[in-house]
């Protein structure tokens, strides 16, 4: 089959490709609630890198001890970063009726990774609260990986962070997202994803691009080869290029 790339910006649909396989008809829906979802659930992902990201001093912080960074204090700040990035606001989901904008399935899945986020961030809470040391490498990376993996474990959809040069050998990129990656960084930055059928009309794939900004250059920036507070060297990347990409696997079932 040959890939299509859908990058979707401001409502605006851009082929690479014409060239479609289409799922049975009565699969439609389904993949429109399942594309939504998928959409959602790498946003709330991003939302969460992004309190981490927000946070990071405090965590790094080794003169302080309780950084009052709890379970709790996260999911506020989670939902809070995903209602602005998104409109959607997750506390009233249980309320919201279900539609195209929050999908049946999305009403499931949503919460489940909020669970998965409150878990990891409880598990850390030792490190994050450990005096005496500076960096812990609870960082977005480490935080998106963990709460992805532990989420995927629980559901019928994965959810996986991917990088074409990933430091966690778990990140690594199938043969799929390689391809979709090395053609994401060949175009310039924008609130695009790519999302398209596989396994003959049995499988959404949805790919979600991450961007590097500045505070992420701090690891990832230049000197090209300079070993960063982590160990690992330094890519030599700039604010704006292409960090990796968020990607949620969903399979489509008859219905």
């Amino acid at each position: 089959m040959k890939k299509v790339w859908i990058a979707l910006t401001a409502g605006l649909v851009t082929f690479g490709t014409v060239q479609f396989v289409l799922p049975p008809s009565g699969w439609a829906v389904e993949r429109a609630e399942a594309e939504e979802t998928s959409r959602l659930l790498a946003n709330l992902l991003k939302a969460g890198r992004s309190v981490v990201e927000h946070n990071q001093l405090l965590i790094d912080d080794p003169q302080k001890g309780d950084k009052g960074l709890t379970p709790e204090v996260f999911e506020q700040q989670l939902v809070q970063e995903f209602r602005k990035q998104t409109g959607l606001d997750l506390s009233k989901l249980k309320s919201t009726p279900a539609s195209f904008v929050v999908p049946p399935l999305a009403k499931e899945l949503l919460p489940a990774f909020v669970l998965a986020s409150k878990e990891v961030v409880r598990d850390a809470q030792d490190l994050i609260n450990q005096r005496g040391i500076g960096y812990k490498n609870f960082i977005p990376a480490t935080y998106g990986s963990q709460a992805a993996e532990r989420f995927s474990k629980r559901s019928h959809v994965r959810l996986k962070q991917t990088n074409l040069q990933p430091r966690n050998p778990k990140n690594e990129p199938d043969e799929y997202e390689a391809s979709v990656l090395k053609w994401l960084s060949g175009r310039p930055q924008g609130e695009a994803y790519v999302s398209e059928l596989t396994d003959h009309g049995r499988t959404l794939r949805v790919v979600m691009p991450l961007y590097y900004v500045t505070a992420c250059l701090n690891c990832h920036g230049e000197p090209k080869g300079d070993l960063d507070i982590s160990g690992y060297p330094k890519e030599g990347h700039r604010e704006g290029d292409l960090a990796g990409a968020i990607t949620v696997t969903a399979p489509l079932t008859r219905p």
